[in-house]
């Protein structure tokens, strides 16, 4: 028996509006030369997806070391667009300028534009997962290190989950506030284990060697995990053998401020948007920590957490993407974590974050060129490559232009500009907040991913990377706790 649903009729609807607005966009402010060039380079990375799933990636791909078709076309169709976009627009309204304003807007949207169709399809695969039958053995691993605001909370909501074998370990990783004693008030119900301090990879794989579970969850000491979400995570399990790990979906919890329910369209979009495009092809990119699942033979075969690394749960992800195991996604998991309240805390923790996937780029290099890698060689890593390492500077060339274009007489064209791509991404925005039925007043913010916090964003991903090329040591970096 499934759990099959009328699929919503508002998400066809906001779809359409999506697309009919990029449409008006480029009937109003393109060309038929520059619709032509924008329209093939669509169709060549529709084609590269189609690819990625049925039999004919097989014939077509080759046992090569080179990278693949869609990162040539990645790095090859910015300056195509480029020239394209630049001289047609220079010849009609002799800007140059606009011209680099029009090219990296239309870098923008098309990067994500193109995952709505994948994410619908995700969502109407997602309303037919069977119910659950049988429940396997489930360990959860909670690694702390001076988490005393927050573990109290963690673990009531741990117990409180519904779900009838499992196992809970609590891993105090020599913490020096007083998160070990609040843990052993535990003991009955959980495993409550200690050890010097060496990581948060460390604390998990520890935990991982007294684990009897079949599916090993690992959940962060700031985040409280919903009561059904265990459950969603086996029967997702469930549906194929060959799924590897789950990741959960993972929302902010303390929507206090500007920068918090920026945070909070943040991880909506991303998960509800590209994740959920991703999901489709069984690649998602990064299990979180927040709440991730893993089968515990996967973990064992390839070696557990790599405790050198900043972003553990990135690097496990890609090692197990190189197995061409199945990593799915399920929205129905839910889990709530603290998000930094000040710029301040949000610097600490991105800076950890950006620094260690740069750390994990070059780690997993090879995946960018050994096509024995499947889908990961062929997509995810370069895509994630693209991204993170060449999309912030588009983004700032463009603001850069808007702003010489605003002052040398283009006012009215750039604001036309930014408010047709504005409401444009708030479309997005609303789509991804009704894919999980969140809270409407998630889309007001969706023009600070346009200007404001996407800004703030880019600018650290942008020093993370000039840190990086300097060759500086990255360091371990958090988010200040502040508990609920």
């Amino acid at each position: 028996m499934s759990n099959q649903k009328r699929f919503d009729p508002v998400l066809i609807i906001i779809s359409g509006a999506i697309f009919g607005l990029l449409i008006l966009m480029a009937y109003m402010v393109f060309s038929p030369i520059t619709m032509i060039a924008v329209s093939l380079g669509a169709i060549v990375v529709i084609f590269q997806m189609i690819t990625l799933q049925g039999s004919l990636a097989s014939k077509l791909g080759k046992k090569r070391d080179f990278p693949s078709p869609f990162f040539i076309f990645l790095l090859v169709s910015p300056i195509a667009l480029g020239i394209t976009v630049g001289y047609d627009t220079y010849s009609t309204q002799n800007s140059i300028a606009k011209a680099i304003l029009l090219w990296g807007l239309t870098l923008m949207f098309w990067s994500t534009l193109l995952f709505i169709p994948l994410a619908l399809y995700s969502k109407r695969r997602e309303m037919s997962i069977p119910e659950l039958v049988s429940y396997p053995k489930m360990t959860i691993i909670v690694p702390a290190h001076n988490e005393e605001k927050v573990i109290d909370a963690t673990v009531q909501a741990l117990l409180e989950t519904k779900y009838p074998d499992k196992e809970i370990i609590l891993v105090d990783d020599g913490s020096k506030d007083d998160t070990y004693n609040i843990m052993s008030k535990y003991k009955k119900q959980a495993k409550v284990l200690q050890k010097t301090n060496g990581g948060k990879a460390s604390a998990i794989n520890f935990g991982l060697a007294y684990s009897t579970g079949e599916i090993i969850v690992v959940v962060d000491a700031d985040t409280i995990i919903g009561r059904e979400s265990l459950v969603h995570l086996a029967a997702i399990f469930s549906t194929d053998a060959n799924i590897a790990a789950v990741a959960g979906n993972i929302k902010v919890r303390n929507r206090k401020n500007w920068l918090t329910w920026c945070q909070a369209i943040e991880y909506v979009s991303g998960i509800q948007i590209v994740r959920r495009a991703l999901d489709v092809f069984g690649a998602i990119s990064v299990i979180p920590g927040a709440l991730g699942s893993f089968r515990k033979s996967v973990l064992e075969e390839i070696g557990s957490y790599h405790k050198d690394t900043l972003v553990e749960d990135f690097d496990v992800t890609l090692k197990i993407l190189k197995t061409k195991s199945v990593i799915a996604g399920s929205t129905n998991a839910t889990a709530y974590t603290e998000a930094p309240e000040s710029l301040r805390s949000l610097y600490q923790q991105r800076k950890r974050w950006y620094s260690g996937n740069l750390q994990v780029f070059a780690r997993h290099s090879d995946a960018l060129t050994n096509s024995r890698f499947g889908i990961l060689q062929k997509f995810v890593f370069p895509y994630m490559l693209f991204s993170s390492c060449i999309m912030p500077f588009v983004s700032f060339i463009t603001l850069g232009s808007a702003i010489y274009a605003g002052i040398f007489g283009g006012g009215w064209f750039v604001l036309a500009m930014f408010g047709m791509f504005t409401a444009l991404q708030c479309m997005q925005v609303a789509l991804a907040v009704r894919l999980d039925d969140e809270d409407p007043k998630l889309i007001a913010y969706g023009i600070f991913l346009v200007l404001g916090f996407k800004q703030i964003l880019d600018i650290l991903l942008i020093g993370a990377i000039l840190e990086y090329l300097r060759k500086r040591d990255a360091v371990w970096t958090r988010a200040e706790r502040v508990g609920i």
